[in-house]
């Protein structure tokens, strides 16, 4: 066996290499969209000596929303009315399991890249590369489905958290003379969109592998994004030939 490096880049016009490269390009919307997400919710407030002052909270990954604490109206508190006033919720655990895991298989689709393009002789003369990346992929999509699940619920509680359903639960709006009212939040849909990254990473994953004699053998999934897919990968053999 010759572990030289050999560069093929033909592997990529393959759907091993060209699912991979799709997974990689989804792995980076997911751990972008969610990890570099900064947002903003916004009160409109009155109380003694303030008339509709705007007062707001800002949030960023990893969503520690207990530790945001929204802007005083005033320097007096509203007349010592005003006490601080936090976010309700801690949803951390969610968003960094699921921006980890995505940074994770961003690094593990590199890793396969190489390995297809440049050692491409050697995955195919031994029949435990095939296997582990077979592996590999089954554990990828199973964990991947479960941060899908458990982020989108968190998204959820996040939305709720930052909206106009804080009002009611905040004592220094109950406060006399005091009026609260609900101006604006960050819009989510970036949120939305790594949600949405992570089942189309999951549903491209055909589990596709070698046998030692470089015949491919492929399980397929049942799926509307996997359609869009074959004809997507149609067009990128079409245009490289």
């Amino acid at each position: 066996m010759m572990l030289g490096l050999r560069m093929d880049f033909s592997m990529l016009l393959e759907p091993l290499g060209f699912v991979k490269v799709l997974e990689w390009v989804l792995a980076i919307f997911a751990f972008t969209t969610c990890g570099g997400f900064q947002g903003e919710t916004a009160l409109l407030v009155s109380c003694e000596g303030v008339v509709n002052k705007t007062i707001t909270a800002s949030f960023a990954y990893p969503f520690r929303l207990n530790t945001v604490v929204f802007s005083a109206p005033d320097p007096k508190g509203c007349g010592g009315t005003w006490t601080d006033v936090y976010l309700m919720g801690n949803f951390s655990s969610s968003a960094q399991f699921f921006v980890t895991l995505a940074a994770l298989v961003f690094l593990y689709c590199i890793t396969a890249l190489v390995v297809y393009i440049g050692y491409n002789h050697v995955y195919q003369q031994n029949n435990k590369f095939p296997l582990t990346d077979l592996a590999i992929s089954v554990l990828t999509a199973f964990f991947w489905l479960v941060s899908t699940f458990v982020w989108a619920k968190a998204l959820a509680d996040i939305k709720v958290s930052t909206g106009a359903s804080i009002i009611p639960g905040i004592d220094s709006c109950k406060a006399p003379g005091t009026t609260c009212h609900f101006l604006s939040v960050t819009n989510m849909g970036v949120l939305n969109v790594s949600v949405v990254c992570m089942p189309s990473t999951i549903q491209v994953q055909k589990l596709c592998w070698k046998t030692t004699n470089g015949t491919q053998v492929s399980c397929s999934t049942d799926c509307m994004c996997c359609s869009v897919l074959r004809f997507l990968y149609g067009l990128f053999v079409i245009q490289a030939h």
